[in-house]
């Protein structure tokens, strides 16, 4: 099932433990094109009806640019980066 949800492209899912000793998974949905939604949607779908306890949640946009020089000219490029992780446990 795992592999499923990463094949998907919607978020990227490993199986982890929990502090607690349960079995956890972190999910990124990290860029442009994915958001918290994609996040929330594999936790549902990992854990099913029973729910899900969200036991770290990280975000962290950034703003960087790269120059590049090339023969004729400078070209300047602005690069987003969306860093968006979660740690999740299924309800017992």
């Amino acid at each position: 099932m795992i592999a499923a949800l990463a094949a998907g492209g919607c978020a990227t899912v490993k199986e982890t433990h929990a502090p607690d000793g349960r079995i956890a998974y972190a999910l990124n949905c990290s860029g442009m094109t994915r958001g918290w939604d994609k996040c929330q949607k594999a936790a549902g779908d990992l854990c099913g009806a029973a729910g899900y306890d969200v036991l770290d949640q990280v975000s962290e946009d950034s703003d960087f640019s790269r120059e590049r020089q090339s023969a004729k000219r400078s070209v300047s490029h602005a690069i987003k980066s969306n860093e968006r992780s979660m740690l999740i446990a299924c309800k017992k």
